[in-house]
């Protein structure tokens, strides 16, 4: 299982080792692993052109170190410094030791003055300028250069780079980038280069993976010890690219705060009949779904349940006729959900409409319940509260943003605080669907993200499938909080499968979704 722990943790976990260590050991390793990977994507050290953006504190200095390895393998490199005065000093010696150059960019003190404080690495440090710089030099000379120069010199290094290095703000900064710093970002972002964050993309949270102004955009980025949060959750993650984890021997306790499922986690959790099985021990899931209008969300819903690992499916609702054409195993009822017989979860909302009546006969249930599209907006949240069996519900952004009462920009930008927030004012299980899928539980467990998916699941009755899929997993046994991450990683694995490359439909995901089952089930030891 990958996971993600909050910069504190991080923190701790760093001062605790480095009382351990040598001094600058700690940094040397992270150097080093940074090194390699930036010497293992470039193919070729010798003669390749390496630049660094470097900011103040520990972060700079994890770049300077690892710029100082590439150069004495043969490539030239230079550090544009962000922050002359605040540097890194042993890194930046390296450096020049290694026959690195540097052109250093100095902040006026009118802009000293207005700046913004981030924190980076152990110290709290005054963030680069808020304006452009009024003087720039460059390390070869002692001559004072006008600052437009000085920028054309950095932004001509930067497009005739192979690779740049961004070590401008570590994982304790906040807030997007100052205008100095986000000007030779865009230049990055133009050029033909290939970017390398250094722990994380400079501009980015660590923790919450919110993105509040400019930042660096990563081909890949190198993390030290664990992942962060933000490098698992959009729209930080975007900001990304590839990460790398380089082990630096940090000792994590606790839980962390994020956790992402791989094919073996998911494997250990998806129920498989014995001998002695019959369709009723492996479970029986309730869809209470679909309507006049919405015939199809009930087909869909009862394609994604058929398939996940419950023993039989019962149909409650007015698309009978349209679920036994297309699924005549389908139980299939018109007396409502409280005389529909014996289940052991319930599916209830997508496509029902105005219906509330089914949703609220389905949570006066003592069985799992998962509620989803219209139902969320039917759903009494005093009647979620008062339920004693697990509740799971199943926002997209939108819906989420209704529930909460706020825009869809702000669920969107914050996907993890609230998801959380949702999941405590509903005492549920919440399984925020989008870009980024998390699954966030009441209790304060850490919250799952799915590692899976393609960006053509963004289609009609694509989460229909998946509720029909996590409901059975409900009726087959799982909690909530395994249930809803095991369903967003099948179902995510299924969409690749049926897309590959092209547009696919809803109906092609459920029927990729045995593919996808199949491939973690042959998961070699």
């Amino acid at each position: 299982m990958r996971t993600a722990y909050s910069v504190e943790t991080v923190r701790a976990a760093e001062r605790e080792l480095m009382a351990r260590l040598p001094e600058g050991a700690l940094m040397q390793r992270a150097a080093a692993g940074l090194a390699a990977v930036c010497a293992d994507l470039l193919g070729r050290v010798y003669g390749r052109r390496v630049v660094l953006l470097v900011g103040s504190g520990d972060n700079g200095g994890d770049a300077l170190y690892a710029g100082a390895r590439l150069a004495r393998r043969g490539a030239g490199v230079t550090a544009v410094l962000l922050a002359p005065e605040r540097a890194h000093a042993a890194g930046l010696a390296a450096l020049r030791r290694a026959g690195g150059r540097t052109i250093e960019i100095t902040a006026t003190a009118e802009t000293d003055k207005t700046a913004d404080t981030a924190k980076n690495g152990d110290k709290a440090k005054t963030a680069d300028t808020a304006k452009t710089a009024d003087t720039a030099k460059t390390a070869d000379t002692a001559d004072t250069a006008d600052t437009a120069e000085t920028f054309e010199t950095a932004e001509h290094a930067i497009r005739n780079a192979d690779l740049l290095l961004d070590g401008i703000v570590g994982i304790g900064g906040k807030g997007g980038l100052r205008p100095d710093a986000a000007r030779l970002a865009a230049v990055a972002d133009s050029a033909r280069c290939a970017v390398v964050a250094v722990d994380l993309p400079s501009g980015v949270d660590a923790d919450t993976g919110e993105v509040r102004g400019a930042a660096v955009r990563a081909d890949l980025t190198v993390t030290f010890g664990t992942h962060k949060p933000g490098l698992l959750v959009d729209p930080a993650r975007e900001y990304a690219g590839s990460v790398r984890l380089v082990d630096i021997g940090l000792d994590l306790p606790g839980r962390p705060v994020l956790e992402a499922l791989q094919h073996a986690d998911v494997r250990r959790l998806l129920p498989v009949p014995s001998g002695e099985s019959d369709k009723y021990r492996r479970g029986v899931v309730g869809i209470a779904a679909g309507s006049a209008r919405y015939p199809g969300a009930a087909v869909l819903a009862v394609a994604g349940a058929l398939r996940g690992g419950a023993g039989a499916v019962r149909y409650v609702g007015p698309a009978g006729d349209a679920v036994l054409a297309r699924f005549p195993e389908t139980l299939v009822s018109d007396r409502g959900p409280q005389q529909a017989g014996r289940v052991q979860a319930w599916v209830v909302g997508p496509g029902a409409g105005d219906d509330a009546s089914a949703v609220a006969e389905v949570l006066a249930s003592d069985v799992p319940v998962l509620v989803d599209a219209d139902g969320l907006r039917l759903a009494d949240r005093d009647a979620v509260r008062a339920r004693t069996a697990p509740t799971l519900m199943t926002p997209h952004a939108g819906e989420a943003a209704a529930l909460l009462g706020v825009p869809r920009e702000e669920v969107e930008g914050a996907r993890l605080a609230s998801a959380r927030e949702l999941a405590a004012r509903y005492d549920a299980t919440v399984l925020l669907k989008g870009s980024t899928t998390l699954v966030a539980d009441p209790g304060g467990e850490a919250v799952r993200v799915n590692p899976t998916g393609t960006a053509w699941l963004a289609t009609a009755g694509s989460g229909d499938v998946l509720s029909g899929l996590a409901g059975s997993l409900l009726a087959s046994g799982l909690g909530a909080l395994d249930a809803g991450s095991t369903a967003a990683y099948l179902h995510g694995l299924a969409g690749r499968f049926a897309a590959d490359g092209a547009p696919v439909g809803a109906h092609d995901v459920a029927d990729a979704v045995p593919e996808a089952w199949r491939d973690v089930r042959d998961l070699d030891d």
